[in-house]
């Protein structure tokens, strides 16, 4: 049985789950891990996953909603096996709440475009930048190669990578 909300279609499911055409439609797109971890706010296996170690120039992005979050300028290693990065590229575009899963507090991290689950932030990351670690799950990322931003539709984030540019030169 399908019914309108104010304008979101959810799909009623025995017995009466609710699922929104979104939540459907990422269920095709992702992989069992993404949606996993997107979706029922998952964890994917330190140092067994995509972007842990990546060490290529470019932005990470929502693997949902497609948003820029983070970008490699930003990121170090952390030594726990998860990308890590000191500051994401623009904080409005996160959401933080409470997380008391492990039984301690931890700040959990959402995209606040797609609802996705990230991942959490920390206070142990670099002193001398932000003293954050933003632990990050690479299934919920996509990454986008500096050399690839701008025919992706990413140009504009190519500021955060002038610095590094004119160390090159």
């Amino acid at each position: 049985m399908k019914f309108n909300f104010y304008g979101t279609l959810f799909i009623l499911s025995a017995p009466f789950i609710i699922l929104s055409e979104d939540f459907m439609e990422n269920k095709k797109k992702l992989t069992p891990l993404q949606f996993d971890v997107t979706q029922n706010c998952g964890t994917e296996p330190p140092f067994n996953n995509e972007y842990w170690d990546n060490k290529e120039p470019g932005i990470y992005v929502d693997i949902v909603s497609g948003e820029a979050l983070f970008s490699s300028t930003h990121k170090y290693n952390s030594g726990t096996g998860w990308p890590s990065f000191f500051q994401p590229i623009d904080k409005t575009s996160l959401k933080s709440s409470d997380d008391f899963e492990l039984g301690y507090k931890r700040t959990e991290l959402k995209s606040k475009a797609s609802e996705s689950h990230l991942g959490h932030v920390f206070e142990d990351g670099p002193q001398d930048k932000t003293g954050l670690r933003y632990c990050i799950n690479s299934a919920s990322l996509k990454f986008i190669h500096l050399d690839d931003m701008e025919k992706s539709g990413y140009g504009e984030y190519l500021y955060l990578f002038e610095d590094s540019k004119k160390n090159k030169d």
